[in-house]
């Protein structure tokens, strides 16, 4: 078994935050004596991810996941905990680590806004000590899976969005980093450009063994591309392991869209279970998830039916309950 490239055990960052009275008679005491308190951003997280895995980080605005990756690429320091990647300690900060990771924000820029696309990957080159052979053989890969050889040589400015985001991730991947993670690299971009970055990635992780840690408010990226997701609020981890294990574990009901052939006695089937919608011939019904085989059955037995069909819930609906439940 492999052992583990990102090791984090019991990763904590908390802020000082000052707290202000309103007024001006708050503003003149803050100048002699200040109240502060604790904002936990991450708070006492662990997990371990493998060489090639490609793993899903989600939760909802300010649950903790850019803090954990900025600790994770020495940006930031923790204020307590161990983290290890490719058995470096990320904010010590050392040449050897920074050569083998990049990270990619989908609201920050990196390249050169005035130049052409190109002077920031030869740029980059020259601070990653990139051997020539090496760069050209690399430029020429990532050119040609994200289409863009027409446009090295355009000004970054005069880019679409989704032409800047392919670019980005040249200038990101330029280095041929063993880790990655990427922070929303999808944000803002069309549903079509969004299906090439992801394809690019998955891509990217097969051919290179790269591994990769994504942070998306689009489930469709998740669902794309993550096999296991780490779910985050508030700092603390909710839930580890494989996107499809959540539905078992935390959805408890199925829905049966049903249409029926005939007539339909509503107190009858209100005895099936909750009726989310009814307009004949349709109906969608909610049952507990070790009924619905049960449920299906009664519903034939009992009315005329002229299909039916069991289905989970949607992942998307299943997290944001996770998130209102917690």
């Amino acid at each position: 078994m492999t052992d583990p490239v990102i090791q984090v055990k019991n990763l904590k960052k908390y802020y000082s935050v000052h707290q202000k009275e309103p007024g001006l008679l708050g503003s003149l005491k803050s100048l002699f004596k200040r109240k502060y308190y604790d904002v936990k951003a991450v708070d006492n997280v662990s997990f371990e991810i493998k060489e090639g895995e490609l793993v899903g980080f989600i939760g909802p605005n300010g649950a903790g996941k850019t803090t954990t990756l900025k600790v994770l690429s020495g940006l930031l320091y923790p204020t307590s905990g161990q983290v290890s990647v490719l058995g470096f300690t990320p904010w010590e900060r050392k040449s050897a680590y920074q050569k083998q990771f990049s990270i990619v924000m989908g609201q920050k820029n990196q390249l050169w806004w005035d130049l052409p696309a190109i002077e920031s990957f030869i740029l980059n080159k020259a601070i990653y000590e990139v051997p020539d052979a090496q760069f050209q053989k690399t430029l020429d890969e990532l050119v040609d899976l994200l289409e863009v050889r027409d446009i090295l040589k355009v000004q970054v400015r005069k880019l679409s969005l989704g032409q800047r985001m392919k670019m980005e991730l040249i200038a990101a991947l330029i280095h041929s980093p063993k880790i990655l993670f990427l922070d929303e690299p999808t944000i803002g971009l069309d549903v079509v450009m969004q299906k090439k970055i992801r394809e690019f990635i998955q891509e990217y992780n097969k051919r290179f063994n790269a591994t990769i840690i994504l942070t998306s408010h689009y489930m469709e990226d998740v669902k794309q591309l993550c096999e296991r997701v780490i779910v985050i609020d508030h700092g603390t981890i909710l839930f580890d392991g494989k996107l499809d294990e959540i539905i078992k574990k935390f959805a408890s009901d199925k829905t049966l869209d049903v249409t029926f052939d005939g007539k339909v006695d509503l107190e009858k089937l209100k005895e099936i279970g909750k009726i989310e919608s009814f307009e004949y011939p349709k109906a969608t019904i909610n049952v507990k998830r070790s009924k619905a085989s049960e449920a299906a059955t009664e519903l034939l037995k009992k009315f005329q039916v002229a299909d039916i069909n069991i289905t989970e819930p949607q992942i998307e609906d299943i997290i944001r309950q996770l998130f209102t439940n917690k």
